[in-house]
């Protein structure tokens, strides 16, 4: 296991960050049970990635934001990677994900971090405010992964995060473009 990876979990007041947390690591999570507001929660998980390596993630499970609450400038010099969450029956909660992804962009100076959004409680069709099709051309356009998940299926939110471990962990002396006039170490990929 290598180091552990710093990952912030942020999104509006209420759009399911611990209950994801929650039920991904330890599937005790019951849909409709209301939390405490959460101030920060930390917790360690243990995530295989897509080579089969087994990786640390420290998940900073941070307070929901709200009017005149940002996120503390703290998070952006220290994390390697975020989970930006909103709720797909809230479009002020994807309007925050937007404003967060543009201040990560901001702040992040240089500093390459892996940022993947989490459009939460699609159990709840009939509310929708947020289209799938929408949320997704937003993602392309801002070059980040965007799962639609729910708490009340743990399978939705295993795949996010063993693809934000294994981008967070990539071994840096593998280059998926092999410099002009070398010979590429290891297997290629034509997985591009």
């Amino acid at each position: 296991m290598g180091k552990g990876c710093k990952v912030v979990v942020c999104g509006l007041a209420s759009v399911g960050k611990t209950a994801i947390l929650e039920h991904l690591l330890y599937g005790n999570h019951t849909v409709g049970s209301e939390s405490n507001q959460t101030q920060e929660d930390v917790y360690v998980a243990s995530v295989e990635t897509d080579r089969g390596v087994r990786e640390q993630l420290r998940l900073y499970d941070t307070r929901g934001l709200h009017d005149g609450v940002d996120l503390p400038k703290h998070y952006f010099s220290v994390a390697d990677g975020f989970v930006l969450v909103y709720s797909v029956d809230s479009l002020e909660s994807f309007k925050k994900v937007d404003a967060l992804k543009k201040e990560i962009d901001k702040s992040r100076d240089k500093k390459e971090v892996t940022v993947i959004v989490l459009g939460n409680k699609t159990d709840l069709r009939d509310r929708r405010q947020v289209e799938s099709d929408v949320a997704q051309q937003w993602a392309r356009g801002e070059k980040v992964k965007l799962w639609e998940v729910s708490v009340a299926e743990r399978s939705s939110l295993i795949e996010p995060f063993t693809t934000l471990t294994s981008r967070l962990t990539q071994p840096q002396s593998k280059s998926a473009f092999p410099l002009p006039g070398r010979k590429s170490k290891g297997t290629t990929s034509n997985d591009i």
